[in-house]
């Protein structure tokens, strides 16, 4: 079969094909049309939620701001000369109490936004310094579960030092090792052994030296290793 034949017979086939789809169109133009409505509503909808989402997380990063800058207010010194118009709290309780108010409200209204997960941990951290504990380990178990793993590990962190302040040192045993094996971003291996370390320096001395001298080998340049060859310094 010549290059002419075979041009000409695909031609015909293009031809045979639209001309079947043009009858199939004509045939059922009523479905063709709902489908064709449908189709448009579902990006119409797809639209307008990506553009709702988007203006619902400018939103709650603001607030998230807002309520940081609370939380960031400085603390009044007795024995330092304020500067006129400078806002101070007269202790840590009494501004984490404001941020804490900040924190809920940005994280009940944006709850599915990285700004209300960061803020539903803040949250708690605000609790523990209050003074809140219950409501403090409340809060951080709720985030501690959540998708975002460097910010559960920072909710696992917190929650093992209340439970070393509150004398349940077990527990926060268990959570630092556990932070040590599953390492994050934000809480590196280095850290929670640390961590961990500190615990063991009055309970088991010769375990406190192990966990300081693997970290000291494994980070010698950064200050989780400069740190741990001070502690070992200490311990000999």
């Amino acid at each position: 079969m010549d290059t002419q034949t075979r041009h000409a017979l695909k031609h015909d086939s293009l031809i045979d094909s639209a001309h079947t789809a043009a009858d199939w169109m004509q045939e059922n133009k009523a479905v063709v049309i709902k489908y064709s409505i449908i189709i448009a509503i579902v990006l119409i909808v797809g639209t307008i939620a990506t553009a709702l989402y988007q203006s619902q997380r400018a939103k709650a990063q603001i607030a998230f701001g807002v309520a940081m800058d609370t939380y960031l207010t400085p603390i009044a010194q007795s024995d330092a000369e304020q500067q006129p118009g400078m806002k101070t709290y007269p202790t840590v309780a009494a501004r984490a109490k404001d941020a804490n108010a900040a924190f809920l409200k940005v994280a009940d209204s944006y709850r599915h936004t990285s700004a209300g997960k960061n803020a539903e941990y803040f949250a708690g951290l605000t609790y523990a310094e209050m003074g809140q504990t219950a409501d403090a380990e409340r809060t951080l178990k709720q985030v501690a579960n959540h998708d975002d793993k460097n910010l559960a590990a920072l909710a696992q962190m917190t929650l093992a030092s209340l439970a070393q302040q509150s004398g349940r040192t077990p527990d926060a045993v268990k959570i630092y090792q556990q932070l040590a094996a599953h390492p994050t971003a934000t809480v590196p291996a280095s850290q929670a052994k640390l961590a961990l370390a500190a615990i063991y320096e009055q309970s088991n001395p010769q375990q406190a030296k192990q966990l300081y001298a693997e970290i000291k080998d494994a980070n010698k340049a950064t200050a989780a290793g400069q740190i741990a060859t001070q502690k070992l310094a200490q311990l000999h």
